[in-house]
């Protein structure tokens, strides 16, 4: 992606040209994911308290080939565009404009159910440092991440507890913020979490994730955030590692486990975490 900005004429080109080829799995998204995701992260950039419409466009060039994943040909798969891949846009684009470190480029989408029941949630992780500017657009400080948030185009909240166990035959063995896994820099990452889900039924559960392999990536000299990992621990004491797409049957008394990316830190100088 690059991103030309016109003072002058008070206007940008958003220039996605060199995106990947429309792929066989379902991360490709539709232009509309993409276009939702310039407009959220221009709208944040102006400060001030403005309406959410069509005219935040107006002054924005937008550049999708065409056949691209980001602009796929019929019938290319789509489902995990608008969950996944829209928040590596949103990365990518506050990473082009160098205001702000990676937050988590998933949803960490976890689904599980059988013949009596169905559930599907969003887990948090953490989200980028970055830097604060003055109104000449130079940087006069930062702000470190925040630990185990939904961020950027996720915005959903978790079932409470309480509901949560009530209502399916599982327990909420514990949910925690992974320490260290926020990126170090002279302003830190935030920190993802652990989730681990025991199941009190035969059911199979489901994982759809990014950021288990690479990083959500630090800028300004800041390191990148810690990858996530899914996994099932067995009653029996075996772990099976599962891959950022994975499936298990799980039994009586197994726990899925989900460990969420960390964000990336922003600024070399004097790490602290």
């Amino acid at each position: 992606m690059a991103i030309r900005v016109d003072a002058l004429e008070r206007s940008a080109v958003i220039d996605f040209t060199g995106t990947s080829e429309q792929q066989t799995n379902n991360f490709n998204a539709p232009t509309a994911v993409c276009m939702a995701a310039v407009l959220y992260v221009f709208r944040t950039l102006v400060d001030d308290d403005i309406p959410l419409n069509a005219g935040c466009l107006k002054p924005l060039q937008v550049i999708i080939p065409a056949g691209s994943m980001l602009n796929p040909n019929p019938p290319a798969s789509v489902v995990a565009g608008n969950v996944e891949t829209s928040t590596c846009i949103t990365n990518a684009l506050y990473g082009a404009l160098g205001v702000m470190a990676a937050s988590q480029c998933t949803m960490n989408n976890f689904t599980f159910g059988n013949a009596r029941y169905q559930y599907y949630e969003t887990i948090s992780g953490g989200s980028g440092a970055g830097a604060l500017t003055n109104a000449d657009g130079v940087v006069v400080g930062g702000f470190n991440g925040t630990d185990v948030v939904q961020t950027h185009m996720t915005n959903s909240r978790l079932t409470d507890p309480e509901v949560f166990e009530f209502r399916f035959p599982v327990r909420l063995e514990s949910y925690e913020i992974r320490q260290g896994s926020g990126g170090a820099g002279q302003w830190h990452g935030g920190n993802g979490g652990v989730r681990r889900v025991k199941f009190l039924e035969p059911m199979t559960a489901s994982i759809l994730s990014n950021g288990r392999q690479h990083g959500a990536f630090g800028m300004a000299g800041g390191q990148p955030g810690q990858v996530g990992r899914n996994r099932v621990l067995r009653a029996d004491g075996r772990i099976e590692e599962l891959g950022h797409i994975g499936q298990a049957e799980m039994q009586v008394g197994d726990v899925f486990e989900i460990c969420t990316p960390g964000g990336g830190g922003f600024g070399g100088q004097s790490p602290h975490r």
